[in-house]
């Protein structure tokens, strides 16, 4: 493989994600992952439902061991065999090759689609359609949404932005960089083992029944993994705030607060640089959950908010990139 060819995929991966996201209707690798994780949930909860006393929590817990290792594991072989057998039967091909691995790599990273949800509900408020804006908020946000005022909306999309700016854009991008380091390996493979546990998170990494036990190993993988580009991320947004030390001094105040070991984190870096208090009370299925403040209330939230966050979300994926074109251009070729 060319040594410029890491490099080229990167880019064009990115610049992939930049332009069109995730086209509507597009055949999508998280939508296979899903659904292999709802059919082996769905047995499982079956073959517990047929047990006399229900299946005990160490098998579940086993369960889901297994379930977490075979997706992602297994959504990093089969991505790498894909590749090798890409560049097996396209090897007079190059560039198509190289085409493709972009298209799979650029699937993994998810700015676009997090700019382009953020903008429609944005959008249906600037209509004066509350209804519809908040049908458009349920569409990614796990909290009710049926009764929330305009600032409400207002700080659901901003924390569902911030939070999501992490394990949906930071840590796919830092696997895939860390991947293009490895001999052999290449960067669309970490990104969709990475993808795979992040999937398996929010499917199935619940405290609640039914998935407590079925899904604890794959929230504390998911936890594991986002730590280090997490904590990565907030230096970086906290260097890009212009007040780093106070970025940090107010992390390390509020963030520790958050059930979370990452999202509390990325929620309060960015509250921080904007001056804004993110956190308080939500309701999720007529439950009341009191999250807890991150950030000081300086200014209300705003579109222009909102806009500022997806921007500092922009700057820290090419910040990242744009180091690691440096540094790998000055090792391979320097």
């Amino acid at each position: 493989m060319n040594a410029n060819y890491p490099l080229i995929i990167l880019f064009i991966a990115a610049c992939l994600d930049y332009l069109i996201g995730d086209p509507w209707g597009w055949p999508h690798p998280v939508i296979i992952i899903g659904r292999i994780i709802t059919l082996y949930s769905q047995l499982i909860f079956k073959l517990s439902k047929h047990h006399k006393n229900n299946l005990p929590a160490l098998i579940l817990r086993l369960a889901g061991i297994l379930l977490a290792i075979a997706v992602v594991f297994g959504s990093g072989i089969i991505s790498w065999l894909i590749i090798q057998a890409l560049r097996i039967n396209f090897v007079q091909f190059p560039l198509l090759t190289v085409i493709l691995e972009s298209i799979l790599l650029a699937s993994c990273f998810a700015a676009r689609s997090l700019s382009n949800a953020a903008q429609e509900v944005l959008k249906a408020l600037e209509r004066g359609n509350l209804i519809q804006a908040c049908q458009k908020l349920s569409l990614f946000v796990g909290r009710d949404t049926e009764n929330l005022s305009i600032p409400e909306i207002f700080r659901a999309v901003l924390e569902t932005v911030t939070e999501n700016a992490t394990d949906g854009v930071i840590a796919p991008l830092f696997y895939a960089l860390v991947g293009a380091m490895i001999p052999g390996v290449g960067s669309v493979p970490l990104a969709f083992a990475y993808k795979a546990a992040s999937t398996l998170d929010s499917m199935v990494g619940y405290k609640e029944a039914p998935y407590k036990d079925l899904g604890w190993f794959s929230a504390k993988l998911e936890d594991v993994l986002t730590w280090l580009p997490c904590r990565l991320n907030v230096l970086t947004i906290a260097f890009l705030s212009g007040k780093p030390l106070y970025v940090w001094r107010i992390c390390q105040r509020d963030a520790v607060k958050d059930s979370s070991p990452n999202s509390g984190w990325s929620e309060c870096a960015y509250a921080a640089t904007l001056g804004v208090q993110v956190g308080g009370i939500n309701f999720y299925k007529g439950v009341m959950k009191n999250k807890p403040l991150l950030g000081e209330p300086i200014d209300p939230i705003t579109p222009e908010t909102i806009h500022q966050a997806l921007r500092l979300t922009r700057y820290c994926f090419l910040i990242w990139l744009g180091l690691f074109l440096i540094c790998y251009s000055s090792t391979f070729f320097g």
